[in-house]
């Protein structure tokens, strides 16, 4: 009798051992604990720790609150102005109200995928192309918003973030955007250049001035040059007349006012006047030289000169 007893006794406290096991509950640091009680649940949230239940009336089930990462698939579609491309994210949320993740939603991961693919291809069809290349910013920001409106209410899921991580271009536009970037560097080249050759422009002509109220620095500049010339072996170097020698010639001709001496040529009318001697000629300024014209020869006489 003693050992049916104590083997009954022992089944019962090996019942009370399982359902004691059965009804404690351990909740992470990160997750929360939600307790139905006999399909209803009950408004008080499980925080960290450990937790005893009823078993088989309370059932717990534990919601991750940390920020989850989720991928969203690439996405093809037409921007506003016709270019087809693909585009994939990466969205980034958490759960701020886990009695809605859990009861309003039968899967939330699930749903914020769909709702991220779909608000995505809504994102593009609304942009243009040199938004999505360009203007990444604004354009996540307008996703997060897409994105959030239905998820954080009804849901209890905040986006926190949502990045564009790729745009996917047609090879064909892919040309067209190099030769068009090719032509504005090709622009901003020749701008330089241009704006180059004016300064430059303005120095020589600044220059020039200078060098035009002294003679001797233009004589300098000249020397300079024949020299920076003359260092290549395989050119030929054509001197110009300097300007000083062309100044002496021109001080010592003589002045336009002055007559050469004539005598009577033969055959020539007796009535014309005799040819002025040297001495009758006017005065000529001084430095100038008067040159007595050569006596002709009578024909068939050797006369004097």
């Amino acid at each position: 009798m003693a050992s049916v007893l104590f083997g009954l006794f022992l089944i019962i406290g090996l019942f009370v051992v399982i359902a004691v096991a059965r009804g404690v509950r351990v909740v992470q640091q990160f997750e929360t604990g939600i307790t139905f009680r006999l399909g209803r649940i009950q408004p008080e949230v499980r925080g960290p720790g450990l937790h005893l239940i009823v078993p088989i009336i309370d059932r717990m089930q534990k919601v991750n609150m940390q920020i989850v990462t989720m991928g969203v698939p690439a996405q093809e579609g037409i921007t506003r102005d016709n270019v087809s491309v693909r585009v994939d994210a990466v969205v980034y949320f958490r759960v701020v109200d886990p009695i809605k993740a859990v009861v309003n939603v039968q899967n939330y991961l699930f749903a914020v995928s769909q709702v991220a693919q779909t608000s995505l291809r809504s994102v593009i069809g609304q942009s243009e192309l040199d938004q999505l290349l360009s203007d990444r910013d604004a354009l996540n920001a307008k996703l997060k918003s897409v994105i959030d409106e239905p998820t954080e209410g009804p849901w209890g899921i905040r986006i926190e973030r949502v990045e564009i991580k790729d745009v996917a271009l047609p090879e064909g536009m892919k040309r067209s955007m190099s030769r068009q970037a090719e032509a504005e560097r090709e622009r901003r080249a020749r701008i330089i250049t241009a704006d180059g050759e004016f300064q430059a422009s303005k120095r020589l002509a600044a220059a020039a001035a200078q060098m035009s109220a002294d003679p001797a620095a233009l004589q300098l500049r000249m020397l300079q040059t024949v020299v920076e010339v003359a260092a290549e072996k395989n050119s030929t170097l054509v001197m110009p007349l300097p300007v000083e020698l062309l100044r002496f010639f021109d001080r010592m001709a003589p002045a336009p006012d002055a007559k050469r001496e004539t005598e009577p040529v033969e055959g020539a009318p007796d009535d014309l006047p005799a040819a002025e001697t040297p001495a009758e000629l006017p005065d000529v300024d001084d430095g100038a030289r008067t040159i007595e014209a050569p006596r002709t020869n009578r024909a068939g006489g050797g006369g004097d000169a």
